[in-house]
């Protein structure tokens, strides 16, 4: 469905197109997603762009920017800026297409090609010396309790009609604050946080990482590599086969020690349980607050990638802790 914009919105809008001199062009307002901002494509015919809608009050559109311009110096592809009202929320920024990873799957294209330039772009973010020196929050205990929480707040009543008790929340708190606490020390990478295929583009050849478009990282923490890394092979919204998820293992790790592979893969599985409990509460309120009830068709893969990730030992007292609040959670269907 389009965007809906308000009267105030839509006037802020125009004035900024006519500042810019776009007032002219054609616009076509794009599929909202989970965030506060929405896009359109502009056209005329001498070119177009895409307009950014980044209301203020719910969007920083500055970080948009700043991490933009950072991950461009790292020889990542982003979209170019071409212009900005940071007051108003508003951004034109470069057009790249439509061959999202996502459209490319769904047409059929060959999986095992996209997913490893992915991973390449992955490593050379993760191994570049200059990756972290960009002054962002760390992905520290304080934030990932603040996104495990959504899952007390929005599944469990969902799923069982009732709260949990003050003393169910500690409990379900305090294991995750143990399981977290060497992952939560992380600082060693820049985590973009939304990495999976409907945030990547491809602009050119599937062999260089020039090529491959980064969409959505506006909110990213230094935190762990680990993160990035379970975004795309335990994709919320789409199946990645074990054949899959090990192709793209065993590039990321070919130069890695079989002590840091395990490492990695702990890392993983606890931050991968941290999403994935997330994600299952955002999913649950994008519906019941936001109106957005498409989202609840795909708690039943984030559950299973929940459950899974919990059989951990490190996770055993999350684990208990969620079964006894909501047992049989995995069969939840909205």
């Amino acid at each position: 469905m389009a965007h809906s914009i308000t009267p105030e919105r839509q006037g802020a809008r125009d004035v900024f197109l006519k500042n810019q001199g776009w007032q002219d062009a054609e616009v076509e307002p794009l599929t909202p997603d989970a965030s506060f901002r929405s896009y359109a494509r502009l056209r005329r015919e001498t070119g177009g762009c895409m307009l950014m809608d980044a209301p203020p009050a719910h969007e920083n559109l500055k970080a948009y920017l700043d991490i933009t311009a950072h991950l461009r110096d790292l020889g990542l592809r982003v979209a170019d800026t071409l212009g900005h009202d940071l007051d108003a929320g508003f951004a034109l920024i470069e057009d790249m297409g439509d061959a999202t990873f996502t459209r490319l799957l769904n047409a059929g294209h060959d999986a095992e090609p996209l997913y490893l330039l992915a991973t390449k772009v992955l490593k050379a973010l993760h191994d570049h010396p200059r990756a972290v020196d960009i002054d962002l929050p760390p992905y520290d205990m304080t934030a990932l309790l603040r996104e495990a929480e959504l899952f007390v707040d929005w599944f469990v009543p969902a799923f069982r009609g009732s709260a949990p008790t003050d003393a169910e929340k500690r409990g379900y708190m305090a294991a995750w604050q143990d399981a977290l606490a060497g992952v939560s020390e992380a600082r060693n990478a820049l985590v973009l946080r939304d990495y999976h295929v409907d945030n990547l583009m491809i602009t050119g050849g599937l062999e260089d990482i020039s090529h491959c478009g980064l969409l959505d990282y506006q909110d990213a923490l230094l935190g762990a590599p680990a993160y990035d890394l379970v975004s795309l092979v335990e994709d919320a919204r789409r199946d990645v086969s074990d054949e899959l998820r090990s192709a793209v293992m065993v590039h990321y790790t070919k130069d890695m020690s079989a002590a840091e592979v395990k490492a990695l893969e702990l890392d993983m599985a606890l931050l991968g349980a941290q999403r994935h409990a997330k994600v299952a509460g955002i999913f649950v309120r994008l519906s019941k607050r936001d109106g957005k009830p498409i989202y609840l068709g795909h708690i039943p893969r984030v559950l299973r990638l929940l459950s899974k990730a919990l059989e951990e030992a490190e996770l055993s007292g999350v684990r208990e802790s969620i079964e006894a609040m909501v047992p049989g959670y995995q069969q939840a269907r909205f």
